[in-house]
């Protein structure tokens, strides 16, 4: 099998490698060593939540992501891998042209009617669209969670199977300041609303203060939607494009096909259409709402990912919101600052509401000195 890999990794190719909990694994060490042995390979990938071990990103001419952090955060400071600020909307268009792939490598499953994805869509089912190539790794030990038929009109060939389970990566603890927040973003989401959030302890701490029927439409999945369905606060099927969390996650997620790919999971068109509450935290915020999601310093952990599309839908929601939430210190360190010194990964027009341990600002219709005054109540240690 490791011939089919062999035959279509050559000079020149771009090769998109699939990622997530699920991502292929065990064929990354054959793909690295064919990289190196040919030379002139570029590599895009997304969201590593690890790094296989035998992924050697200096075995390719160049390696692009859009998702920065996780498993990719040392190769993009050591300058082995490039990252590109783009939206996860973005992506279709972006793998259509400049980042147009040649081979696609994803994981699937056999559901025995045929290959399906497993604990991801992402943006994988649009490169091998665009590919010529769709090689499969084959997980004989996962679940399959996705659209049963995203993968029914597309030729396959399989060139590796993995045995191991999806990655299960620990869920964020909540602490008092966590808590106190998810409290307040909690008593903003209207009964039946559509709920979006991220994996982390801010949205953890949110899901675990609901106390009224919500629905789940969100890019990442996690095991908080197993608690909101197991509280019956859970109204219909919930909608993502990932699975981020434990076993007891994706065995429930095993056949209710709850992802999609993302030109559905991401259009803000489509969400804004419905009462949708995002809730994104941040890294730092300034004085008229403008974000920081992406850097810490000169270090980058974390891509502006699905954050740009659901905080723009949230915004454009009526009888939605556009949340912001974050604790206003790190370490001692305030979160709200005077101006960014980073690229500004929110503009102030999509933030709506900002909530901190203090307490909600609503900062809808304001001026940008009304909207300085409230965000400098919920940070009342910041000089």
């Amino acid at each position: 099998m490791v011939d089919d890999l062999h035959r279509v990794v050559t000079p020149g190719v771009t090769v998109a490698l699939g990622d997530g909990i699920g991502m292929p694994w065990d064929i990354c060490r054959a793909l690295s060593e064919r990289a190196r042995d040919v030379g002139g390979v570029r590599l895009i990938t997304g969201w590593l939540v690890e790094r296989p071990p035998g992924l050697d990103l200096g075995a390719f001419a160049e390696v692009r992501t859009f998702m920065a952090g996780y498993g990719l955060a040392d190769g993009i400071a050591e300058g082995t891998v490039k990252y590109s600020p783009v939206s996860v909307s973005q992506l279709p268009s972006l793998l259509a042209g400049p980042w147009r792939p040649d081979v696609t490598l994803l994981s699937a499953v056999d559901t025995g009617r045929g290959l399906a994805l497993g604990t991801e869509v992402s943006w994988i089912v649009s490169a091998a669209e665009i590919s010529s190539t769709c090689l499969v790794e084959l997980k004989t030990n996962s679940v399959a969670a996705a659209r049963a038929d995203l993968l029914s009109t597309l030729p396959m060939t399989v060139v590796g199977e993995c045995a191991g389970e999806p990655s299960s990566p620990d869920r964020a603890p909540v602490d008092e300041v966590s808590a106190a927040i998810g409290k307040a973003v909690a008593a903003l989401i209207p009964q039946d609303a559509a709920v979006q959030f991220g994996p982390g302890s801010i949205g953890e701490a949110a899901v675990q203060a609901i106390d009224r029927p919500v629905r789940v439409d969100s890019g990442v999945l996690t095991d908080a939607v197993v608690d909101l369905a197991e509280r019956d606060l859970l109204v219909g099927a919930p909608l993502g494009t990932y699975l981020f969390g434990s076993s007891r996650l994706w065995h429930w997620a095993d056949g209710r096909e709850v992802l999609d790919r993302i030109e559905i999971t991401h259009d803000p068109s489509r969400l804004a259409a419905e009462t949708l509450v995002t809730i994104n935290t941040a890294l730092q915020i300034d004085r008229v709402g403008q974000v920081n999601i992406e850097s810490v310093g000169t270090r980058q952990i974390a891509g502006i990912g699905g954050h740009a599309d659901y905080v723009t839908a949230g915004s454009r929601s009526r009888g939605g919101l556009s949340i912001i939430a974050l604790p206003s210190r790190r370490r001692g360190v305030p979160n709200l600052v005077d101006r960014l010194g980073v690229p500004v990964s929110t503009p102030r027009s999509a933030v709506d509401v900002v909530v901190t341990e203090y307490g909600h600002a609503d900062l809808r219709g304001r001026s940008d000195g009304e909207r300085a005054q409230l965000i400098a109540s919920l940070f009342p240690a910041t000089p």
